[in-house]
Formats: structure tokens, sequence, C-alpha cells
């Protein structure tokens, strides 16, 4: 059994920054793929990055060179670092985590209850 913890969430201005973290209980936290996703209010849920157990990264196109994954096996986290934040990043924030690094929500065993990211124009 594996629980998740987001948190870091809040309200920011466009353009500006915010790290959410992903803290993880469980023996197999260095062994599992990690994801982060996001749902904003009326769509549906979508992808945002993965990182595996090994550090390869993946991330959405709407994201790329604007958000960074990295982990720390030591401290069971994962981090989501986004910059150049746009209003349409706005979207519960989730992290996931599962046996393979994947785009594809299904892909993951377990989830995080989700954190709130606003991003005011």
């Amino acid at each position: 059994q594996v629980q998740l913890v987001e948190s870091g969430g809040g309200l920011v201005q466009a353009g500006g920054s915010l790290r959410l973290s992903c803290a993880a209980s469980g023996r197999t936290f260095s062994s599992a793929a990690m994801g982060w996703f996001r749902q904003a209010p009326g769509k549906e849920r979508e992808f945002v990055g993965t990182i595996s157990w090994a550090g390869t990264t993946n991330y959405a196109n709407s994201v790329k060179g604007r958000f960074t994954i990295s982990r720390d096996n030591t401290k069971n986290t994962v981090y989501l670092q986004m910059n150049s934040l746009k209003p349409e990043d706005t979207a519960v924030y989730f992290c996931a985590a599962g046996p393979r690094a994947d785009a594809y929500s299904t892909a993951y065993n377990y989830w995080g209850q989700g954190t709130q990211v606003t991003v005011s124009s």
C-alpha cells in the first residue's frame, strides 16, 4: 500500500512559480514511477509529466520547458517545479504512483488527494 500526499498549491500571479511536493509512504517508492496529472473544472484529468524510478522524465507539450519533475528517494518525495505559470495552468494537481512511467492515468495504482493551483491573470 502506498499513500501519497500533495502539498504546495496556492494562488499565484501569471508568470510566477510554485513547487508542488508529493510525499509517499511505503518501501516501494524508489522503484515506482511517479506521474503528475491535473484537472481543471469541467475538464477531464490530463497528463502533466512523469518520472521513472531511474529519473527519466517526460512532459506534456503544454508544460514542456516550464515544468520540471524531480524526485528524492531518500525523502520518498517527488516534486513538480512550475515556472512561467499561465492562467490555463489553473487546476487541481494530482500525483500518482505506478509500476511504469506512462501518460495514461490508468497506468497508476495510487493517487494523492490533489492540491489546488490557481493562476491569476
